[in-house]
């Protein structure tokens, strides 16, 4: 297949068909048949067929406007003052954005949204002192620097003087963000001598701005000296791509300092925008002292006070550090701290971003995840800096060579010069990823030796060997039904294998990622690193990933989720290894995320401010995890102070042993026997609604009660028993008093019954964990409840206000719109649920084997919003529970790791 007339196929017709606005499908069959006749676009029916169906399913793609939540009184002067600005910068970014196949839908949203955050910063105009900070909330990897190109671009426009954007700590990440700023917004390759015209500069160089960074070079202070200009001489504006270093932003404040202001003033008196991205990652004071900042977090302050007309705009994918920050810190030197106090923004993916609820939802899941659980030989999840790595476990070779076939398959498809990446990310430490490199390398060559010497060979003979037999293997357990014959598979082995290298990222290594060096040919790369492969770097072609980290942080997490983003016509190829315990922790995060996005919604419809989303977030009980890592660093034990008002919050990790198993079983049906004392005779038995026993108008006092009894496990830390029991009795006095009960259980008759509870077992998987035999976490999701499990007890009308208020909004075709999540449910319950589920417990895999002789007994509870201002009860943290379970954290690689 010839990708370069593929290629040219699709820059031609694609333009054409975009001006005919909403395109039917016979119209792209059309455009595309007639260039076909022409002797350059000879490609055959089958590519002419996925060119059609590529573009249709581009112009299929949509993408909404996400949430708003600003300060009061504050009116957004950019739609006014469009008459009066040209918009050249951003003409010639849309135009670019338009050439790369950006989904119509897509960019006329994009413009939207810049346009409203153009709009809640100030009027570069506006004479006098004056500071606004805010932030956009995006995704992992979903384009939040498109987003912010686009922004810098309107701002110039209006008339920014300096636009410096703060791009991540490590310096790959900050080169490629250069890169991309060169590209869309300066027009000319700031890394290269003579800076060649590129990007945007093929619409008009006229009014190219002016960086005194490259693609190369970070910000320094002896070339800009040379340089030494007073910024408001300028007729064109100054743009700055720093690292977020304390050195480079004191440098850079001083620089500013000598040569823009004087002996007859102090700050600097030209508007300035300062874009922090990864705005929660270092930019956060987390010193333990309160009385002082960080040195990061200081010198970010101390640039922004040295004008006197400036913006601040964090963008972030995990905003929750950003938001505990106290609003009302405002420091005699370094003034106010980086709170979004005037706006927050979230932006919604568009409808094809590969994100966390692709990926990890329930339904398919398992189309994507495969578990690690062989790697304490080699690659225990907790080692050390001298951990001598032995082999490789058999799941890491699983995945190479799936990557192998995956590359393999996108030859086939005629994608064979794109970029494909794999990623590996096992250790924190470069010398344990310097290992790994080395022998993933060594695996993958003696792969592409067998694929060299058997792949030409009839497949009879070809598979007696055992690398092009295990090849096969994976081949028939990922890839088989997508279409490709196993012959044509092993026809393009080698060409698909061969150009694979491995390469080690961090800070110590001489490896790079250079996909912009390999445009032709595409860079074919499995990336080994750490805490560098986790932060706003892009892995082009992401199609493999093996991730075998043991951190909870929310953060943390998301942020090495680098494959989240988007795989045009390689989607189906992508596969991720990781524990099961960790896929857990994805799902709940993700779903939390999520809750917080509607949450803004909600506050925009009721024009709440920031500061009261604020208060709203640090309430939540995700606190735990959230905040806890910056009050570790001196506290052995510390008290978190939380709400769990419009909250579910249930018991995932449960003791093992017969006692204490026995115990909150004899608790669950105690409480039970309660509540049929309660409920009289005639509602002994409950309501069966399906095939759950519900009783509804219960006493607070008995829930409390059996709260109290249950020995709950010291990992499952929400749902510690004191200041549950302490939050309900607090909402039974602002009204919350009685209470639905629920018994869950499944149809299913074959599943064993519970001769206590009276219901059929949900089947639930169980990990124990090896450290800590007396310890099970229920499922490979840390999760016990299905879906819908907290609309137990509600009436149909309450059903369909549930609905109609999550689908309000959202349009028909959104998949979340058939897919209800329980928080919707939650907002409409009158009163509090408690959901006890008897689960039968079994390992994981196809020779299943129960882990307890009886059914293990689980709760959790569902708090409906209360009225007026909610209670809050304390928490407690304790030190040795985090070391334990929490892993490490992102600044402790940086100071031990890399």
């Amino acid at each position: 297949m010839s990708d370069t007339a593929y290629d040219l196929l699709r820059t031609v017709v694609r333009p054409l068909i975009a001006r005919t606005g909403a395109p039917t499908p016979e119209a792209i069959r059309a455009a595309i048949s007639q260039f076909r006749r022409l002797d350059s676009f000879t490609v055959s029916d089958d590519q002419a067929e996925q060119l059609a169906r590529e573009i249709e399913s581009q112009f299929d793609i949509h993408m909404t406007i996400g949430g708003v939540v600003q300060d009061e009184g504050f009116t957004e002067w950019y739609p006014a003052a469009k008459a009066r600005i040209e918009p050249y910068y951003w003409d010639r970014y849309r135009m670019l954005m338009e050439e790369r196949n950006f989904a119509p839908q897509v960019l006329a949203t994009m413009d939207g949204v810049t346009d409203r955050i153009t709009g809640l910063l100030e009027d570069p105009a506006k004479p006098g002192e004056w500071d606004r900070r805010g932030m956009v909330v995006g995704h992992v990897q979903s384009g939040k620097t498109a987003n912010y190109t686009g922004l810098i671009c309107k701002a110039a426009d209006a008339g920014y003087k300096l636009i410096v954007v703060i791009a991540g700590i490590h310096n790959n990440l900050r080169n490629q963000t250069q890169q991309r700023i060169d590209e869309g917004f300066v027009g000319r390759d700031s890394g290269k001598a003579k800076k060649p015209y590129i990007g945007v500069s093929k619409f008009s160089s006229t009014r190219t701005p002016i960086t005194l960074t490259n693609a190369t070079s970070d910000f320094n202070s002896r070339i800009a000296d040379a340089a030494g200009m007073d910024i408001g001489s300028l007729n064109v504006p100054l743009v700055l791509v720093i690292k977020k270093n304390m050195h480079t932003l004191r440098n850079l404040t001083e620089w500013l300092r000598a040569h823009n202001t004087g002996w007859t003033k102090s700050l600097v008196d030209y508007p300035m925008l300062l874009i922090d991205d990864e705005a929660d990652n270092a930019s956060i004071n987390t010193s333990a002292n309160p009385d002082e900042a960080t040195k990061i977090n200081q010198k970010i302050r101390e640039l922004l006070n040295l004008f006197n007309r400036k913006c601040y705009v964090g963008y972030t994918a995990t905003p929750f550090a950003n938001i505990f920050i106290d609003p009302d810190t405002n420091d005699e030197m370094l003034k106010a701290d980086l709170f979004p106090r005037n706006f927050i923004v979230t932006l919604d993916a568009p409808s094809n971003y590969f994100g966390a609820s692709r990926i990890f939802q329930e339904e398919t899941g398992g189309e994507f995840i495969r578990p690690i659980t062989d790697n304490a030989t080699h690659l225990p999840m907790s080692h050390k800096q001298p951990h001598v790595v032995t082999g490789l476990p058999d799941s890491l070779e699983e995945a190479v060579r799936a990557f192998v076939i995956a590359r393999t398959l996108r030859v086939l498809r005629g994608q064979g010069a794109r970029h494909t990446s794999m990623l590996v990310n096992a250790s924190r430490f470069t010398a344990v990823q310097k290992q790994l490199r080395n022998l993933i390398h060594d695996y993958l060559n003696r792969l592409v030796r067998a694929v060299r010497h058997e792949a030409s060979r009839p497949a009879v003979d070809a598979l007696s060997n055992e690398h092009m037999r295990a090849l096969h293997d994976t081949w028939v357990k990922e890839y088989q039904h997508l279409g490709h014959a196993w012959a044509d598979v092993q026809e393009a082995l080698l060409e698909g294998a061969a150009p694979i290298g491995v390469v080690e990222v961090n800070s110590g290594s001489a490896g790079t990622l250079a996909y912009d060096a390999h445009e032709e040919t595409g860079l074919q790369v499995i990336a080994v690193g750490g805490f560098s492969l986790s932060r706003g770097l892009t892995l082009e072609g992401l199609t493999v990933s093996y991730f075998l980290r043991n951190s909870m942080m929310y953060d943390t997490l998301l942020q090495m989720g680098r494959w989240f983003g988007y795989r045009p016509g390689y989607e189906d190829l992508c596969r991720i290894w990781m524990p099961p315990e960790t896929r857990g922790w994805y799902e709940h995060i993700s779903e939390s995320i999520e809750e917080l996005r509607d949450e803004l919604r909600r506050m925009e419809r009721l024009k709440l401010t920031p500061e009261q989303f604020g208060l709203r977030v640090r309430a939540h009980p995700d606190t735990l995890i959230v905040t806890a890592r910056n009050k570790m660093r001196t506290a052995q034990s510390v008290p978190m102070v939380i709400g769990l008002s419009n909250r579910f919050v249930e018991t995932y990790a449960l003791w093992s042993d017969a006692v204490r198993t026995e115990a909150n079983r004899k608790a669950a049906v105690d409480f039970v026997d309660a509540v049929r004392t309660e409920k009289g005779h005639d509602g002994s038995s409950g309501q069966w609604s399906g095939r759950h026993r519900v009783w509804q108008d219960v006493d607070h006092a008995l829930v409390e009660r059996f709260i109290r009894s249950f020995r709950n496990n010291d990992r499952s830390l929400a749902t510690q028993s004191d200041p549950v029991a302490a939050f309900i009795r607090e909402v039974a006095k602002q009204g919350q008093d009685r209470w639905d009960v629920a018994i869950v259980g499944v149809s299913d008759g074959s599943s064993p019954r519970d001769p206590d509870l009276g219901v059929h077992c949900q089947r639930r998987t169980g990990v124990v964990e090896k450290e800590h035999k007396d310890l099970i976490l229920v499922g490979t999701k840390s999760r016990v409840s299905s879906r819908g499990v907290e609309a137990i007890g509600l009436s149909e009308e309450e059903l369909k206000v549930a609905k109609d208020e999550f689908t309000a909004g959202r349009k028909a075709s959104d998949p979340s719109t058939q897919n209800i999540p329980d928080r919707a449910y939650r907002r409409v319950r009158k009163r509090p649920l408690l959901v006890i589920q008897p689960i039968h417990l079994t390992t994981e895999g196809d020779d299943t084997v129960s882990l307890t002789e009886k059914p293990l007994v689980t709760w959790g509870v569902s708090f409906p919003p209360a009225e007026g201002n909610p209670p809050t009860v304390e928490y407690a943290v304790a030190r040795l529970w985090w070391q334990q379970y929490m892993g490490e954290d992102a600044s402790d690689e940086e100071l031990d790791g890399e």
